[in-house]
């Protein structure tokens, strides 16, 4: 969870700062955080609608979603583990904040069979706690320390 915590702090979204990593039978696979694609302009240099219409106190934290163009750490760990070619199936991710929905269907379908997370989720727009209910249902093994 340290590894997850340092990996963090390369984030440069302006809403929020998570940090993820997937360990394979204990050793580092991949390290992820929140932020825009590769090549894309990043949320601190006003690459993000989003971020920047809610930094300007234009909206709430739960609205217009479909505007924000950074990848969560989540997910961010599943795509480096494929462009490396590293499988994820059967690995443990550490993530700084519970995974949502979109990130739970994602770390579903890799085959990753447990996801440990330090914090619950803040956004009111996750209180359903709607992604830890689906990676429970797949018999994904779901903690929290």
């Amino acid at each position: 969870m340290n590894m997850a915590k340092v990996a963090r702090e390369r984030s440069n979204c302006l809403r929020m700062s998570v940090g993820a990593v997937l360990v394979k039978d204990k050793r580092v696979i991949t390290t992820g955080y929140n932020g825009a694609p590769i090549g894309v302009k990043d949320c601190i240099d006003g690459g993000c609608k989003r971020c920047l219409e809610r930094d300007r106190n234009k909206l709430k934290p739960s609205q217009n979603k479909e505007l924000c163009i950074c990848l969560h750490a989540e997910q961010n760990t599943i795509l480096q583990s494929a462009y490396h070619g590293s499988s994820a199936r059967g690995a443990t991710l550490y993530s700084t904040i519970e995974p949502c929905v979109q990130c739970a269907k994602i770390l579903i379908n890799a085959g990753v069979k447990e996801v440990v997370y330090g914090q619950t989720h803040y956004d009111k727009s996750h209180e359903d706690n709607l992604g830890k209910k689906l990676l429970k249902s797949a018999k994904v093994k779901v903690r929290k320390i």
